[in-house]
C-alpha cells in the first residue's frame, strides 16, 4: 500500500513538472520615453498598429528572433536574439543607451499566475505565426476653384446716338445682351484623388529551437545560442594571427557582432590584446552578445587596473 502511494505521489509530481515546463510565456515590451513601435517575432508582425506598450501572450518557445520597428522611421530598428524563461511573464524596456542607440533590455519576470491585469494603455495580443491584416490608409485630395463676381440675369439694352449737323451724319445704335458679370469668373471644378498605402513586413520565420542550457548557470542571458567551441577556437586563432592590436580589434568586433559568446570566451579574446584600453573596449562591445551575462564578472581577471573594472561595471549598470 505504501509503495502504491509513493508511486502515485511520484506520478503526480512528474505531471505537475511536465505541466509547468509546458506552460506558454508572456512578453511585455514598452518604451522608456513613449516612442511608438511594432514587434516582429520570427519575421511575423504581432501588433497591428504601433503602440508604446505591447503585451504578447501564449508564446510556446523559449527564444525568438526579435525586430522592433519604430513608428518614427528616423529612430531606426532593433534586431535582437531574445531568450526568456518559459511559464513566466518577462518584461523588456526599450531605451537609449549611453551611445544614444536604442536597445532592448531585460527588466524583470514573474510567474504568469502572479501577474497584474493589463494596464489601460497596454495593447494585448496573442502570439501568432500569421501576420494580422495590413493597415490601409486612404487619402483624398479635393481641389475647388472659386468664382469671383456676380452674374446679373436678364437683358441689357444700350443705345448710342450721334448727330453731327455740319457733316449731316446721324448714327443710331442699339445693343441687346443676355447678361453681364460685374467681376471676373473662374469656372468651378473639383478633382478627387484617392490612393492606398499598405504597410507590410517581410518575414523569415524560423522553426522553434530548444533553448541552450549552460550547466550550473541560471542567471540572465543576453543571446540564445553560444558559438560552438570548435568554431570559437578557429576564430580565436584567426584573431591571434594578426600583428597589430587595431587589426585584431576590428576582426574581433566583426565576429562578436554576428555571434553569441560565453563570458569565458570573451575573456580569452581579451587576453589576446596587449593594452588595457583595448581590452576594456572589447569587453564593452561584447556585453550585448554574451550568453551568460551574469558571469561577466569573470572578465575582471583580464584587467590590470581597478579603474578598468570600475568603468566596465558602470557601463554594464547603465547598459
Amino acid at each position: 500500500m505504501k509503495l502504491k502511494n509513493k508511486l502515485l505521489i511520484l506520478m503526480l509530481s512528474l505531471t505537475a513538472c511536465t505541466n509547468l515546463f509546458a506552460q506558454n510565456s508572456n512578453l511585455i515590451f514598452f518604451t522608456e520615453n513613449g516612442e511608438r513601435f511594432t514587434v516582429i517575432l520570427n519575421g511575423v508582425r504581432q501588433n497591428n498598429s504601433p503602440e508604446t506598450n505591447v503585451k504578447i501572450t501564449d508564446l510556446p518557445a523559449p527564444s525568438y528572433k526579435l525586430k522592433v520597428i519604430f513608428d518614427d522611421t528616423n529612430l531606426g530598428q532593433i534586431d535582437k536574439n531574445l531568450m526568456f524563461n518559459q511559464g513566466m511573464e518577462s518584461t523588456f524596456v526599450i531605451k537609449l543607451n549611453k551611445k544614444n542607440e536604442y536597445i532592448v533590455r531585460w527588466m524583470n519576470e514573474a510567474p504568469i499566475a502572479q501577474t497584474f491585469p493589463p494596464a489601460s494603455n497596454q495593447q494585448v495580443v496573442v502570439y501568432t505565426t500569421q501576420a494580422p491584416p495590413p493597415s490601409t490608409t486612404t487619402q483624398t485630395t479635393t481641389t475647388v476653384s472659386e468664382s469671383y463676381g456676380q452674374l446679373h440675369q436678364g437683358k441689357v439694352s444700350m443705345g448710342i446716338n450721334i448727330n453731327d449737323r455740319e457733316s449731316g451724319v446721324n448714327i443710331n445704335m442699339n445693343v441687346n445682351g443676355g447678361g453681364l458679370y460685374d467681376g471676373s469668373q473662374v469656372t468651378t471644378s473639383q478633382t478627387t484623388t484617392s490612393y492606398s498605402t499598405t504597410t507590410t513586413t517581410g518575414g523569415y520565420p524560423t522553426p522553434d529551437q530548444q533553448a541552450y542550457v549552460l550547466p550550473g548557470y541560471n542567471g540572465p542571458v543576453g543571446c540564445p545560442y553560444p558559438m560552438h567551441p570548435s568554431d570559437f577556437q578557429s576564430v580565436k586563432q584567426s584573431i591571434a594571427s594578426k600583428t597589430f592590436d587595431d587589426t585584431r580589434l576590428t576582426i574581433a568586433k566583426q565576429v562578436i557582432s554576428s555571434n553569441c559568446l560565453l563570458s569565458d570566451q570573451v575573456k580569452e579574446i581579451m587576453l589576446l590584446f596587449t593594452f588595457e584600453d583595448t581590452r576594456l573596449e572589447l569587453a564593452k562591445h561584447a556585453y550585448g552578445y554574451t550568453f551568460d551575462i551574469g558571469n561577466y564578472y569573470r572578465l575582471n581577471d583580464a584587467f590590470d587596473f581597478e579603474s578598468s573594472i570600475e568603468e566596465l561595471n558602470e557601463f554594464i549598470f547603465e547598459y
